[in-house]
Order: structure tokens, then sequence, then C-alpha cells
């Protein structure tokens, strides 16, 4: 079958695909370098809609190289180029059209249907050029691969291949192509790495240190550079010298290292990463440029890989999940009219601890407003002021910012005891002092009797009831919700609570602040521990019971290993702290006592002053700890304990959307991705427990219809 016949079968299964053109068009490059020919990628549509690689858009751009084909053939040109329109090279396969296929086959032939029109860039009779002048992430970073050289340029904001995030390998060339461009050790970085941390992307200017691009130009007159390079490339001015890729010993070693990184992250239980090492530690043997690259034979492991990845589960779940923070999250549930929210020119801190420091820091650096942070003498306060001027100096040594920003953003965050004159023209204050209702209940009376009337508070409480802590307010309507992840600058979830009497204002207000801080903002109800320490308190409950009942510590921390969730329940403890951890389970114990212990160990832990669990630099319980631990003699396996767990979660969270406490099932799922790390190839907790059956036999029914997020029927 032909490779138009191929891609015509295919995008009968895409009818909503939005089509990328390719456009050919001629110009003589500088310096009597003779003529060339530069196809174009777009979509027709603004930036804000990125081009993609469809069945259609692959014909399209088959079309455009059967006419440079024939021309360079004829001698008409002396050379080759692709770019994209502005901001945009482009992204890659369109997931929409992905998620259709329904047939084994239909995935084989959109994997080699791919293969077969980008590899016609690297066997056409003159030397192709890829100009990366924009957003560049999977299918469009495999493009370039296929092409003779490459430039980038410096503005370019993201470039990465991000498809073992979703559940899928790079499979247009990019297992293949790339570690023999740069080396096995630096595109396991690209592929495996970075995908694996939480989709790390690439600028402009790492994408030249690594040896993708051989040149680097800036974003202004980007293609015109590209071009006069492209002159002296093909004139013979200037030679491109690549290093020399190592493949002996380095490259065994790159894909043990790559191994160990996928262990770390998903412990076996997602088969993408897997796939792709085996395919770039193939490619070891398929020979140099020099004695004559066989890509064939990576290719054709890329189809078969890319088919079955795209039939599978992890591959509808990673979808499920990309829609949900690409998509969802942009459009909160429940949200008022932002036309509501009240502008934020000043924000004040009470308290300057750690996560008091952390918060001041982020208001100063995504609202770049004054912030002034207070505690209860001069010295906590001095402490938490230095450290955002610390973490400033951080940002400045890594280039994150100028010095004239990092001395603005020093100059923005300061500190005071005096919290009439601090938040006297406040518009925001939040509080992150000690979780104690009656001691927050003291600040936010202290802090309304200063703040003007327009002023909303915000607490950052992780359990305690927000409208029992606006409850002896005058204006409790106010106050809300704003509950932070820690670390503050790496987790994208806030959760925003309405308390009984919150008006629309300052709930808007919240909404708004939250999308300037570039956080994940999903609407929840004024209940217990709201949804993310609900969910992990309920399952980590049931696997500090079973300790308590006489399973052996490491059994029980090792039940829900198959999961591949970022870290063992013993070691998200150990995160949380004890004290925090065991705070929360009596809040919940006070507030369902039949479904939340207060584990008697973890209580010695506490009162025995212990902050950790573990011993020092491993994942090993601490002998001291072990000591204080009472335990009865029930002794269950992983299987039971993990079953336990997964049947905890499944009854807590059909009880918390029988009782409103989001919207819908889908921002349970936001909130545990974006908040507690839960793994982009499970694609959320309730299409799991779907997937596993777990729902069913627990609650009678499924969280999501049927289909979603599971395997192609």
């Amino acid at each position: 079958m032909s490779t138009a016949e191929l891609l015509k079968g295919a995008a009968e299964l895409f009818p909503d695909e939005v089509v990328t053109q390719a456009y050919v068009r001629h110009l003589d490059l500088p310096g009597g370098a003779g003529a060339f020919a530069l196809i174009t990628l777009d979509n027709g549509l603004d930036h804000t809609k990125p081009t993609t690689c469809g069945p259609q858009s692959l014909a399209n751009l088959d079309a455009a190289l059967d006419q440079v084909e024939q021309e360079a053939a004829e001698g008409k040109i002396k050379g080759v180029g692709i770019t994209g329109k502005p901001f945009i090279f482009a992204v890659g396969a369109d997931l929409k059209g992905v998620e259709l296929v329904k047939r084994h086959e239909d995935a084989l032939a959109i994997a080699h249907g791919g293969h077969e029109v980008f590899k016609r860039l690297s066997q056409l009779a003159v030397p192709t050029f890829a100009y990366y002048n924009g957003a560049a992430l999977g299918g469009g970073v495999e493009i370039g691969l296929h092409c003779t050289y490459r430039t980038v340029s410096r503005a370019l904001p993201a470039f990465a291949l991000p498809e073992v995030f979703l559940g899928l390998v790079p499979g247009w060339g990019g297992c293949t192509l790339l570690p023999n461009l740069i080396g096995a050790d630096r595109a396991v970085s690209v592929i495996i790495e970075n995908s694996l941390n939480q989709n790390r992307q690439l600028k402009g200017a790492q994408v030249y240190e690594l040896g993708i691009a051989d040149a680097l130009f800036d974003g202004a007159d980007f293609l015109e550079d590209s071009l006069r390079w492209t002159a002296s490339v093909l004139s013979g001015e200037t030679e491109v010298v690549r290093g020399e890729v190592d493949r002996g010993e380095g490259w065994d070693a790159a894909v043990a290292r790559g191994r160990e990184i996928a262990d770390s992250k998903v412990h076996g239980a997602a088969p993408a990463a897997y796939r792709a090492l085996d395919i770039i530690a193939n490619a070891k043997s398929l020979g140099s440029a020099e004695e004559g690259f066989d890509a064939e034979a990576g290719f054709d492991l890329e189809d078969v890989a890319l088919a079955d990845l795209i039939m599978s589960g992890e591959l509808r779940s990673g979808i499920y999940a990309f829609n949900l923070v690409q998509k969802r999250a942009k459009r909160p549930a429940g949200a008022p009219d932002k036309s509501l929210a009240r502008p934020v020119t000043k924000v004040g801190v009470v308290g300057a601890g750690l996560m008091a420091s952390q918060l001041g820091l982020l208001f100063a650096r995504r609202l770049e407003v004054p912030v002034v942070l207070t505690d209860i003498d001069q010295e906590r306060v001095d402490k938490g002021v230095a450290y955002c001027h610390e973490e400033i100096d951080k940002l400045l040594l890594k280039g994150r910012v100028n010095q004239d920003g990092a001395n603005r953003l020093k100059g923005l965050v300061t500190g005071s005891l005096d919290k009439a004159a601090a938040f006297a023209d406040a518009d925001f204050v939040i509080e992150a002092v000690f979780e104690e209702m009656s001691v927050k209940q003291k600040v936010f009376a202290e802090v309304e009797a200063v703040v003007p009337e327009h002023a909303i508070l915000a607490t950052n409480t992780s359990s305690l009831s927000v409208s029992e802590m606006a409850s002896q307010l005058q204006h409790p309507e106010r106050v809300v919700g704003f509950h932070f992840f820690n670390p503050v600058a790496v987790l994208p979830l806030l959760e925003i609570v309405r308390g009984e009497r919150t008006d629309d204002a300052a709930l808007a207000t919240a909404f708004g602040v939250a999308k300037q801080l570039k956080k994940t903002a999903v609407l929840v109800k004024d209940a217990p521990a709201f949804v993310v320490n609900r969910v992990l308190t309920r399952f980590l409950g049931e696997v500090l019971r079973a300790i308590d009942e006489g399973t052996p510590a490491e059994v029980a921390d090792r039940a829900l290993a198959p999961l591949g969730l970022p870290m063992s329940p013993i070691v998200l403890l150990e995160l949380v702290g004890p004290a925090v951890a065991h705070h929360v389970a009596g809040t919940l114990h006070t507030a369902f006592p039949d479904r939340f212990a207060v584990s008697g160990n973890l209580g010695r832990v506490v009162e025995a002053g212990k902050r950790n669990l573990l011993t020092p630099g491993t994942e090993q319980l601490d002998p001291e700890v072990a000591e204080l631990f009472e335990v009865g003699d029930t002794v269950l396996t992983e299987e039971q304990v993990r079953d336990r767990a997964l049947d905890a979660i499944a009854e807590e969270v059909r009880l918390m959307l029988d009782e409103g406490v989001v919207a819908e099932a889908q921002d349970i799922d936001l909130c545990l991705i974006t908040g507690a790390g839960w793994p982009f190839h499970l694609g959320g907790v309730t299409p799991y427990l779907d997937r596993e059956g777990v729902s069913e036999r627990v609650t009678g029914r499924r969280f999501l219809e049927p289909g979603v997020a599971s395997v192609p029927a």
C-alpha cells in the first residue's frame, strides 16, 4: 500500500482533525548560494492552537515533499527547509484522533505512515534543514531529526519528546535517531528522564547545547539568520562538526541509567519507558553514519511499540490526565464570573515560617506586588524575609532572573511586626500559622480589625473548617480557603475552599489570584481535609492499620508498588511529617470516626518527638521508631493490604462525590495528579479504580462512563 493510500485510510478515522497545510515557497539564498524550497507548516489558526500531525496533515506534507523531491532531482533547488508558523514549529500527533483508534492494524498504519513521510526528508537529493522557530514537541521534534541540519531559536519556549509521559514512545524516529545524533546518555535524559519528571521541557539554548541543533539564533531575526547560515553551509563556508557518539560501554550505561530512572518513577507499572529503552538499546547496533546507518530496523521497532501502546489502557489514561491538566484545569468547575474579582495590589502573609515564606516568595514573583510578612517576633520575621531574598539570589545564579529583576523582587518582600501598618492597604491577606482552630481564629480577628473593607482573607489550612474559622468575624463572606501543597513552587494544585458564607467576589478574587500564581485551582466544599489530604489520609490509615495489627512495615510499605506511585506510603509519611499526618488523621477521625482511625503507633512516634520515620538517607524504618511500635499478630500479604487500601479509597471518593465536595470525579483526579503526584499513566484515581473493578465491587457502580481512560473495545 502506498503512503498516500495508508494516510487516506487513517484520515477516515479522524473526521475532526485540525488539518495542517504544508506550504512550499521558493527563494534565492543569500550570497548566491542558489535556489531553495521552504516548507511552512501552518494550520491557519492563531498561535494558541498548535500545529499537529494528524493523517491528513501528514498527507499534505507528503504532497509537498513530492514537489520538492522532483525539483531536487531536476537540479532546480540546492536545498529544502522546513519551519512552522509564528511561535509554533509543530507539536506532534493529534491526540484527539489517537483516542479514536480501535484496531491494532490502524494504530500500526498511523505509526508506519509517520515514518514513511518523515524519512523522505533524509532521502532527498539535496540537504534538508529544520528551523525550530517555536514550540516543538513529539512528532514536531522528530520531523527535524530526519533532516540533515537543524537550527533553533533562542526564544523557543518548549522542546520535548513527551511521549513516555503520556504512555507512548517517540515512535516517528525519536528513539532511533536521537541517540545516534547526541549519544545515548543525552537521549535518555530527553526521552526518559525529562518525561518522567513531570514532562520537563527544554529551552532553545538547551537544545543547542545538547547538540540537537547545529546553530542557535535570536528569535527576532531567526528565519533570516537561519537562511544565511544555510547558505554558508551549502557554499562550504561553514562546516558542521558534531561530537563523536560513544557506541560502546557508555551506550549500555546510559540505557541502564534509564531503567533505574523508570524503576524509581513507575516501578515497572507502566510499559512505555521500558519499550522506549529497548529501542534505544537496539539502536546501538544499527551502525553509524560513516558505517551506513540502518534506520529502518529501528523504525520497525518503533512502529510495533507505538501501535501496541496506542491500543493500551495506559495511553487512554495518559490522554485523560493530559486533558484534565490542559483543559479542565483552565476552566475550573463552579468558579464565579471573573468580572467579580477585585484587583490585588498588595499582599499580606501572617506567619514567616517555611510555608509562609514560600508563599511570600511566590506572590512576589507572580503578582509582582509588595508582600509583607508578619510574625510574633522580629527574629522570625527577619528569618522569613531572608529566606525569600536567598531564594531570589538562587534564581539569579541560575539565570532565571537578571540583576535588576532580582533587586526588584527583593524590594517587594518586606517584614513587619505591626499588622496595622503592614496590612492597612493590603487587598489580600493569607495566614499560614499553626494548624489550630483557636490560633487561626485569633489571627483572623486581628487581621480583620486592620485591613480595608474590600480585602480578602485567605487561609492555607490543610484540614480545618473555613466556615468555623470565619464564624466569629464581622465579615465572614470575605474568607476563603487557599490550600497550597508543599513544595509550593513545584506542586501546581491550589484547593480553593468556599465557606458557608463566602461570597462570589471573594471566590472570584481567589480564582483570579490563583491564575496569576499559575496554579491549578479546584473549587472544593468546606469539608474536613478537603480532597487530597482526605484521600491520602484514608489510604495511609489502612496501611498504618495493617502495621498496627501485625503486618511487617516493609510488607505494608511495598503493597502499593504495583501502582507506580511516586513514593511508598512510609516515604510519603516521612515527607508530610509524622506530626502533621497525626493531626490531619485526628481531624478526620473527629469528623468520620467510623472510617478514619488514629494510629496508636504514629501517636507514640509523635509523642516521642520523632520527626522522621526512616533512617536518614535510606528507606528503612528507623530502629528507634520500630521499638516504639506495639503490634498485633494479624499478618496480611501485600495483596491484602493493597486491596484494603484501594477499597477504602473507592469508598471515600464515592462519599466525597455524594457530599458534593467537588463537582465531578474528574476534579478529584485533577487534585491528586497535581497535588499528590498521582501518576499520569494511571490517569487519575477514579479511572484506575474503574479499570481494576474496585469501583463496582465497593460502590456498585463506576465513577466514569465506560470507555473513559480504558482499553479500547
